[in-house]
């Protein structure tokens, strides 16, 4: 996959696994990952699946209306290609934080509802429910931040919930904060995200030492 690891200068910090949204790459988030944690590894990845010239990390059939045998397959293929990527850079692969957008918060959803510890957590900016499947494996403390426009004309409001309440019923810690910038990210969104990170995740490792 194409794709580009940063090494982070805190050994004792998580990955960030950052996901962009239709249309993007692997340079997009970069910025937005260093503002998170400018001591983190960030390994940025590339949709291989391409829509009217945009990359994206699955198909979908119509808009909001996903392929659901494709995102199993490519849910799996980026869960392999993690499990790589932490031998060839000598990342803890237990400690992986995805940090998506759109189509990138989508799959990273997807992986936490089909593949048992894929993550230690998650920002999900602007995703909805992946699928409806309720064999989810058990989330137990795994801290999910979710973040959404409350009119967002891309995302609905009932899928943006459905998925909080779908990842709560199997044991994750979510959060979720809405904004009114639609579908967009927005400067006072990135501040919640920080601080939510340094308290979810940060804080949180340093009281488990």
């Amino acid at each position: 996959m194409i794709h580009k690891f940063i090494k982070g200068t805190n050994p004792n910090r998580p990955t960030l696994l950052l996901l962009h949204g239709t249309g993007g790459d692997e340079n997009d988030l970069i910025p937005v990952g260093k503002m998170i944690d400018q001591e983190a590894n960030l390994l940025t990845v590339r949709g291989e699946v391409i829509e009217n010239g945009m990359p994206r990390f699955f198909r979908r059939l119509a808009p909001g209306v996903f392929d659901e045998q494709d995102l199993m397959y490519r849910t799996s293929q980026l869960h392999d290609f993690i499990d790589q990527a932490s031998k060839t850079y000598d990342f803890d692969r237990g400690d992986v934080i995805a940090v998506g957008y759109s189509n990138g918060a989508n799959i990273a959803a997807n992986m936490l509802m089909q593949i048992p510890y894929s993550l230690r957590g998650a920002i999900l900016m602007h995703p909805m429910l992946p699928r409806k499947d309720d064999q989810i494996p058990e989330l137990k403390n795994t801290s999910i931040l979710i973040t959404a426009g409350n009119n967002d004309p891309i995302v609905p409001l009932e899928s943006t919930k459905a998925l909080k309440e779908a990842l709560n019923r199997h044991g994750a810690n979510v959060s979720l904060s809405w904004f009114k910038f639609g579908h967009k990210l927005s400067s006072e969104e990135i501040q919640v995200i920080i601080k939510w990170y340094q308290q979810s995740l940060v804080d949180h490792t340093k009281h488990l030492n």
